[in-house]
Order: structure tokens, then C-alpha cells, then sequence
């Protein structure tokens, strides 16, 4: 039987969770926030989630779409979904949806930020679980070069992980750059999107590094984007620097933050 349709905006620290996808005996941000909505519920609740973060991927704006057999209160389902999470998940706010709201599919749009340590001290035990610990300079002018090409509308499948057939790899990317951290030596990357294929950002990131560290052409991103092949780019970069940090709903968002 179906009820109410509701929403929760996520933060994790992602490092315990081999991802947000339920799998069968692993601990998945799915699996333990499906097992929250049991308690509440009285029965099992399956829920949807904007984007399916990696294994080690962090969220600070993860929205998850699910339906309850009874109303409640905006502060009284926050409260209980507090209660019942782990303390490396946390429930920014939870509440009521428009009738039928879906996550994934009513989501225009997705923001993903990558954080980079070029200083010693990114290998600190208090930074080095959230940004990658890089500890060598970048040359910034090849890092903003390398952005432009990216946004607009591409074909990322060299950018995609092997192994997902997709209907087509097209993604139009609304905003993308390279910006100095304000407090240590370092880089943090935005990137809004449409749609992101399977560690596609991970992939941008770590071809992206690797031109600003001379150990690729610079002006390569465009060659890239006009292949097929992920082998001709660089390797991923680490999951620990990674945060999902937004999903805009036009026409929701004002319903999603009452």
C-alpha cells in the first residue's frame, strides 16, 4: 500500500559505506537509511536517492525520495530519522514531498565538488579522510584551461567506468572550474551537470591533474572528449575527495526547503 510521498537531504561520510546502492550483506548508505524507515515505519520502505555515490564518495546534499504509511511533521520525521542513523550519516532535514516526487528522475541537475591538498599538511589524519593529499603543486592556468572545454554538451564515454551500457553518454555540463582554497595551499573543483556517468567525475579529475603535473598534454581535454576509449585517459582520482553537494529541483525546490 502506498502513502505519502516525503523527502530527506543526506550528509555521509562515505569512507564506511561501500556505497549508496543496497547489496546484499554490506554496509551501503541505502541499506542503512532503508533500515531507519523500517523502524519508523513498522515495515520495510524502499527509497530512492538522487545520485548513486561511490564506494568512499561523500555527500553534503543527497536527496532521497521515499513514501510512509502516515503523514508527519517536517520536525517530528527529522527528529526520529536523527535518531535511528549512524553517526556517519546525517539527516539535514526531512519531510513532505509533492505527491509522487522520484529523486532521480525529477533532478535537473547535480553538483559534485573535488577537494585537493598540494600542501605537507594534506596528509594530516584531520584532512587527509576528505580531500586527496596530493602534496605537490598544480599549474593553475592548465587546471582553468582544462575546465572550459568541459562545459557545454559532450559525449563523456572516455570519461565513463567500462561496464554500464548506457542509451547514450551525453551530458551537458552547466558549470565547471578550478578555485584556490582560501585557507591552505590547494584546489577545490565544482562541477554542475544534467547527468554524470559512472566516475565520471573521478576520471575528470584525474586526467585534469595529471595535465597540470606535466605528465600529460595540456590542451588534451578536447582530443579526449571526441573519444570513446576511458583508457586513453588518466586514472580515476581517489573516492575520499569527492562530495555530492547539491541536486536542484526547479520546480520542487521551494516544496523541498519549507
Amino acid at each position: 500500500m502506498r502513502g505519502p510521498s516525503f523527502y530527506a537531504i543526506l550528509e555521509y561520510d562515505g569512507g564506511q559505506f561501500a556505497g549508496w546502492q543496497r547489496q546484499p550483506d554490506i554496509r551501503t548508505v541505502q541499506s542503512v537509511f532503508e533500515a531507519a524507515l523500517e523502524r519508523i515505519a513498522g515495515r520495510k520502505v524502499g527509497c530512492t536517492a538522487a545520485g548513486r555515490t561511490d564506494a568512499g564518495v561523500h555527500a553534503l546534499g543527497q536527496v532521497v525520495s521515499f513514501q510512509l504509511p502516515r503523514p508527519w511533521r517536517a520536525e517530528e520525521l527529522t527528529r526520529a530519522l536523527r535518531a535511528l542513523t549512524p553517526e556517519d550519516m546525517w539527516v539535514v532535514r526531512a519531510g513532505a514531498a509533492p505527491a509522487g516526487f522520484h529523486a532521480r528522475r525529477d533532478a535537473r541537475s547535480r553538483r559534485y565538488r573535488y577537494v585537493i591538498g598540494c600542501d605537507d599538511a594534506a596528509a594530516s589524519p584531520f584532512r587527509h579522510r576528505f580531500e586527496w593529499a596530493l602534496s605537490r603543486p598544480l599549474e593553475r592556468h592548465t587546471l582553468d584551461a582544462a575546465a572550459r572545454e568541459l562545459v557545454g554538451s559532450h559525449d563523456f564515454q572516455a570519461f565513463a567506468a567500462v561496464g554500464q551500457q548506457k542509451q547514450h553518454y551525453r551530458c551537458t555540463v552547466i558549470e565547471c572550474a578550478w578555485t584556490p582554497r582560501p585557507d591552505v595551499d590547494g584546489f577545490i573543483f565544482t562541477i554542475e551537470a544534467d547527468r554524470f556517468l559512472h566516475r565520471m567525475v573521478r576520471f575528470l579529475v584525474g586526467t585534469m591533474v595529471d595535465a597540470a603535473r606535466g605528465r600529460r598534454p595540456a590542451d588534451d581535454m578536447s582530443r579526449l572528449l571526441a573519444g570513446t576509449d576511458n583508457r586513453e585517459a588518466s586514472p580515476p582520482a581517489p573516492p575520499h575527495g569527492l562530495f555530492l553537494t547539491h541536486v536542484r529541483y526547479p520546480e520542487l525546490d521551494e516544496a523541498l526547503t519549507r
